[in-house]
């Protein structure tokens, strides 16, 4: 970007930073608009990273930000990219730390709930997907990116294209006759294959995504209104019910330094460890990624507190930057790609479908959590987003509830919920593959 003949030139990094903080700016800004008391707060940057994604960052290449970087649209995605796996580490691993102290005791009071909660969620959404499909005609690549978008799960996202690798495997028959009437190799017929409908579930992803981000975010903010809830009386019922015991610790600890970032390092590179531990599963393997690894890593690193002498007990106030600035950036790095693919591949009908694929579970998930689980408003709007894997929705909620206590219900119910949406996706490619004719072959 050059202004008055020079004077003024911001380019390459710097133009991404620009970039970065210009969104935050502008998104903050319309996140405080509020009508009628309910605001989309930091949902409000990912409402203008997708409208900047839609404006300058079009799919071809020759656009604004890749013009500034002097390179290719690969590489700037991959930009966004960092900016977007930087931002949930943060975000996750500070939620993790958080809720941690008390997680367990609660988690054993809780679970049955939670996890019942978690499942009907996952399993409602599935049921959708599988009606777009087989009732509404929407094909199956499609159904299950807009189902990963809906649900804002990444880790549902990745599994589905990898169980497209193995379903649409070199041996196959489908590749086999595709690759004799075409006259070309059965590995490049793989290939091929694979990459069209990889990208259609990513186009149904960013299709949903956005829906699934802020038709939460404004749920949790709708329904105690709806409910004409008691703010105040409301947080005194989830502490009551959420409320552990942290493990005690009388002798004392080294800390390695004055804000504990030493301990969030170690925590991050544990959950990326454990994150990237494969399982087989069928055709396919299944692994928690970083987001779930960190989140695991994180809430087992709090519980404990320490490792031996060793302090890993970071700083509340830092944990509450962590997070925000996470969420920030996640959706920043998230939303200017995804805004570009929007605008190339939106259908009203693909739109709808991902709605429907949000609301459903949600809403049929928060009925029966009241009225059948009869899990106070906060347990249930918490594990509401923890089941609709909905980091912004809990950074709303905590805002809504003025408790970090709705952390405790997320964090119980999101591990439930990330590995079975990652299975149904899986389950849903694997029983209703797409024929060829879908990416015109």
């Amino acid at each position: 970007m050059d202004l008055f003949n020079g004077v003024i030139s911001i380019t390459g990094i710097s133009f991404l930073m620009f970039t970065v903080f210009i969104v935050a700016g502008l998104g903050y800004l319309l996140g405080r608009v509020s009508i009628k008391g309910v605001s989309l707060g930091t949902a409000g940057v990912f409402i203008v990273a997708l409208l900047l994604g839609a404006l300058v960052f079009s799919v071809d290449g020759s656009n604004l930000v890749t013009a500034k970087f002097g390179s290719d649209v690969a590489l700037a995605k991959n930009y966004f990219k960092i900016i977007e796996n930087l931002g949930l580490i943060l975000f996750v691993t500070s939620v993790g730390f958080i809720a941690g102290p008390n997680f367990f005791s609660n988690l054993k009071k809780n679970f049955k709930s939670y996890a019942l909660l978690s499942l009907i969620i996952i399993i409602l959404g599935g049921l959708t997907t599988v009606f777009c499909i087989k009732v509404l005609g929407c094909g199956t690549s499609m159904a299950v990116g807009l189902l990963s978008g809906a649900l804002t799960s990444t880790p549902a996202f990745s599994a589905a294209k990898d169980t497209l690798s193995s379903v649409y495997a070199a041996n196959t028959d489908v590749v086999a006759n595709y690759a004799a009437n075409s006259g070309v190799a059965a590995d490049e017929a793989s290939k091929t294959i694979i990459s069209q409908f990889e990208d259609i579930v990513t186009v149904g992803h960013g299709i949903a995504y956005l829906f699934g981000v802020v038709g939460v975010v404004l749920f949790v903010q709708i329904i105690p209104k709806l409910l004409k809830a008691n703010i105040d009386e409301e947080r005194k019922k989830i502490s009551s019910v959420d409320t552990g015991n942290a493990a005690s610790e009388g002798k004392k600890l080294f800390n390695i330094d004055n804000f504990g970032l030493a301990a969030f390092a170690i925590a991050v590179v544990i959950g990326m460890f454990i994150g990237g531990i494969k399982i087989p599963m069928g055709s396919s393997k299944f692994s928690l990624g970083t987001t779930g690894g960190c989140l695991l890593a994180s809430l087992v690193v709090a519980h404990f507190g320490h490792f031996g002498s060793l302090s890993m007990k970071p700083e509340k106030r830092m944990l509450e930057l962590f997070r925000e600035f996470g969420l920030m950036a996640f959706l920043i790095g998230a939303g200017v790609p995804g805004g570009a693919s929007f605008v190339k591949y939106f259908q009203p009908s693909y739109f709808l479908y991902g709605v429907l694929m949000t609301l459903v579970p949600m809403i049929v998930g928060f009925i029966i959590a009241k009225y059948v689980i009869k899990l106070p408003l906060f347990n249930n709007l918490g594990g509401i987003t923890g089941g609709m894997t909905s980091t912004p929705a809990l950074g709303t909620l905590i805002n809504v509830a003025k408790t970090d206590d709705v952390a405790s219900a997320y964090a119980a119910a999101y591990p439930i919920a990330l590995i079975a949406v990652v299975l149904v996706s899986q389950f849903i490619i694997v029983f209703f593959p797409d024929p060829l004719s879908v990416v015109g072959m």
